[in-house]
């Protein structure tokens, strides 16, 4: 038995993969083999015929910057004329909207800006939480709580995630993870931190009851080992909360995505999208302690996303009602709702919509009643 195989029947009897044995699923070019491995893991954690996604919106407050990331073609950096902070009227306004289409989730992202206060960030979320009780927070990346840490006068990175849960932060994206190793962290971005500041701030979430999800970016000329070693060290994160018996069930989700070069300073080449699936395939069999995976059609395009259904993704990720990141570096992948569902049935899964943290609140497929019952009866 090749090597290859071995790992995979490895994988089938639900054996931890090490790290010489993730680098070579992440070397391999026998892609469609892992996608069917993958998907049969993904099946024992959902084995009911559905594919589920979040209506939700992404509010960028700021996008003013101090990190320079290479990377990115979003950031102005402080004193730009083209650098903005939204006003609370309209961050409002946008969650009211979302509201109105039935959406629950707000991820509210934008660049560490040095000129905002702590106190900035508290008295949003209550406003909001105020206006809009039951929606959800799912907002500010890990740099950017760390920023709020440097402006918020001395307190400690618990505390600042303290009181950002208790005036409305419900959970924490992934963002900013990129790779999980150092030497190319400094290589792309050497003002944003180290691995460890993401994940400590992670590790914090998760120790005061918020739920969070992991992010890779990859194709920013990191090694296979790279790679490899940040999906073991977010497994080994969610190894600790889980034998740490949190309130949180720490990451919910994992996400993955290529570098999108357009429009930034970092000039590297566009990731194949074979290679997408194969990152897919690999992260599904090594982050074994984790129950979902999104696929990142907001990237790689609604029939790359669609296609990711059977390499080890449940999940379609957020409508995106707005979306300035990565449309910034020229990826710009609308998809609303209906095209969601279509893509959905097309691979032969039942939609439905979920919240953040993956309770199904609308099966869309009522017309079927014998697919409706199956669900219901398992």
């Amino acid at each position: 038995m090749g090597t290859l195989d071995h790992i995979l029947d490895k994988a089938l009897r639900g054996e931890r993969i090490a790290l010489e044995e993730g680098m070579e699923l992440l070397a391999s070019d026998q892609i469609e083999k892992m996608g069917h491995v993958a998907n049969q893991i993904m099946l024992r954690h959902h084995p009911e015929p559905i594919t589920t996604f979040v209506v939700g919106r992404n509010v960028n407050y700021t996008n003013v910057c101090d990190v320079y990331c290479r990377f990115c073609a979003f950031y102005r950096a402080p004193g730009s004329k083209e650098g903005y902070v939204l006003p609370d009227e309209t961050i409002l306004s946008k969650i009211q909207e979302t509201v109105n289409v039935g959406g629950t989730e707000i991820l509210m992202q934008g660049g560490t800006n040095p000129n905002l206060p702590f106190t900035y960030y508290l008295d949003l979320l209550r406003k909001i939480k105020q206006h809009f009780p039951d929606i959800t927070m799912h907002s500010f990346s890990p740099a950017e709580i760390q920023k709020m840490k440097v402006v918020s006068d001395g307190l400690s990175l618990d505390e600042v995630i303290r009181q950002l849960h208790e005036a409305g932060l419900d959970s924490l994206p992934g963002g900013g993870a990129e790779i999980l190793d150092d030497r190319t962290r400094r290589k792309i971005s050497r003002m944003k931190g180290s691995w460890t500041d993401w994940m400590d701030v992670m590790k914090s979430a998760h120790r005061h009851g918020m739920n969070t999800t992991a992010t890779m970016v990859y194709g920013l000329g990191e090694t296979v080992e790279e790679r490899a070693l940040h999906m073991l060290r977010i497994r080994d994160a969610q190894d600790e909360c889980i034998a740490n018996k949190y309130d949180s069930t720490g990451f919910l989700a994992f996400i993955s995505w290529p570098f999108q070069p357009d429009n930034t300073n970092l000039k590297l080449e566009k990731a194949k999208p074979e290679e997408y699936l194969r990152i897919v395939a690999a992260s599904r069999i090594m982050l074994d302690n984790i129950p979902n995976f999104q696929s990142s059609w907001v990237t790689m395009g609604p029939e790359m996303g669609k296609l990711s259904l059977s390499y080890g993704c449940n999940d379609f990720g957020s409508t995106m009602i707005e979306e300035n990141v990565v449309s910034a570096a020229g990826t710009t992948h609308k998809v609303n709702i209906e095209l969601i569902l279509e893509l959905i049935r097309e691979v032969g899964k039942i939609p439905a919509q979920r919240d953040t943290k993956y309770n199904i609140l609308k099966i869309y497929n009522e017309t079927d009643k014998a697919d409706l019952d199956f669900v219901m009866q398992n």
